[in-house]
């Protein structure tokens, strides 16, 4: 498969909640660089990470718009995400199944077949603002 392709399989697991599938596009030395917080490395900090998600948060992925260079190691997404946020976190508003809709974009490395980063940006104040309402 193509960066492109592996990308969009990775984010149609997302949508679908196939955590499995998603671990299994993963590069066992994952680096993932969310929004807000610590780099993680590895896919078992990933899954932590998409254990907790699943927790406070139900999302799905709209809108996307995927972008690549030519050797397809590099890919880039715009997207939608339309969420639910179901459980507070820690200097986090308090959670009451607000709904939001917020724009986002990532980055993803692909190495021999597997990504190997995922870096996440959207903007946080306004999703702050967003679920305050």
């Amino acid at each position: 498969m193509k960066g492109v392709e592996i990308v969009k399989a990775y984010y149609n697991c997302f949508n679908q909640k196939d955590w499995n599938g998603m671990l299994n596009l993963l590069d066992e030395d994952i680096r993932h660089e969310s929004n807000q917080g610590d780099v993680r490395i590895g896919k078992e900090k990933f899954t932590e990470f998409l254990q907790k998600m699943d927790v406070s948060y139900e999302e799905t992925l709209t809108d996307m718009v995927f972008l690549s260079e030519e050797s397809g190691t590099r890919v880039a997404v715009e997207f939608v995400v339309n969420g639910i946020y179901k459980k507070g976190e820690e200097g986090l508003p308090e959670a009451h199944g607000q709904t939001y809709v917020l724009p986002a974009g990532a980055f993803l490395e692909i190495n021999k077949g597997k990504i190997s980063r995922v870096t996440t940006y959207y903007n946080l104040a306004l999703w702050i603002e967003l679920v305050s309402k």
